[in-house]
């Protein structure tokens, strides 16, 4: 017996979302699968697979961001080290000058 159901993209995001509100009130996230699962009338498995491929996206989007926003800190680092350097340069260059033009004793 192969039913082949066609579940709309608006009940795939339903069922996804109140997995992941009511996973806390169940003693699994698997058990809250089934319990959802058995009450939007797919399987637990076609359920979990469609949290797995929500999840999955969401974090690799997540990941991305955070990665940009890493490069952009380390980059804001990179121009404050940069400033940081050159004033030093003309200190140790100024102090050097200043260190030359000193009368001898």
């Amino acid at each position: 017996m192969n039913t082949n159901k066609r579940y709309s993209p608006e009940v795939r995001e339903r069922a996804v979302r109140l997995v992941a509100e009511q996973q806390g009130e169940y003693s699994s996230r698997w058990s809250a699968i089934c319990s959802i699962a058995e009450k939007i009338g797919c399987t637990p498995e076609t359920l979990r697979r469609w949290c797995k491929e929500a999840w999955g996206s969401q974090e690799s989007r997540s990941e991305a961001k955070t990665a940009q926003e890493q490069l952009k800190q380390l980059e804001r680092e990179n121009r404050e080290l940069k400033r940081a350097n050159e004033i030093l340069r003309k200190a140790a260059a100024f102090f050097a000058q200043a260190e030359l033009d000193r009368k001898p004793k």
